[in-house]
């Protein structure tokens, strides 16, 4: 026996998400609930950010956490993903519940969600013309992944270790191993 698929429209999603107390990922019309995150993704998340945010204060670029979603306007449908982190550089990207022009995106792999960051939503935001890097932060080892665009429009892909910096070119700044995982792994 088959049941009706039920899928929201955008305005219904956006409505439904204000109001609700669990967060929504929403892939054509079709809505997935957001599994709560560890204390290592937690504090991977916060480390960055405790860096980022100053470094980016008094210029056009804001820094965005997990609660701010971007859309990606795929060939056949909107999409809604919350990235654990988002930088925009664009002043006209004024959304209040979204962004459309993220410039850096880093997401915080766990078991749940890692197929999904390396495949879908790579896919995805890489459709993004002025996202410049997607960055991948295991939880579980010391290991960074960087998606970079290069000047032709072409992907690149570099792979970190615990004796690598991490260079984010796209807010000229640079992180060290221990700046990412400060009090979740000892370097």
């Amino acid at each position: 026996m088959r049941s009706p698929l039920n899928l929201l429209t955008v305005k219904e999603y956006l409505e439904f998400e204000q109001d609700g107390e669990i967060r929504h990922e929403y892939v054509a019309g079709q809505v997935y609930a957001m599994t709560g995150s560890s204390r290592e993704h937690n504090l991977i998340a916060t480390n960055i950010i405790a860096i980022l945010r100053p470094h980016l204060r008094g210029g056009s670029c804001r820094a965005f956490v997990s609660d701010m979603k971007v859309k990606v306007k795929a060939q056949q449908a909107d999409i809604f993903y919350y990235p654990d982190l988002l930088v925009t550089c664009n002043p006209n990207d004024s959304k209040k519940y979204f962004k459309t022009s993220p410039s850096l995106i880093v997401e915080v792999l766990s078991n749940s969600t890692e197929t999904t960051d390396k495949r879908e939503k790579r896919i995805n935001y890489q459709s993004i013309d002025s996202l410049q890097e997607y960055i991948l932060v295991s939880q579980d080892e010391i290991k960074v992944e960087i998606y970079r665009r290069d000047n032709k429009g072409n992907w690149t892909v570099e792979t970190l270790a615990k004796d690598d910096n991490l260079s984010l070119d796209s807010v000229c700044l640079t992180l060290t191993m221990a700046d990412i995982y400060e009090d979740v792994f000892s370097l």
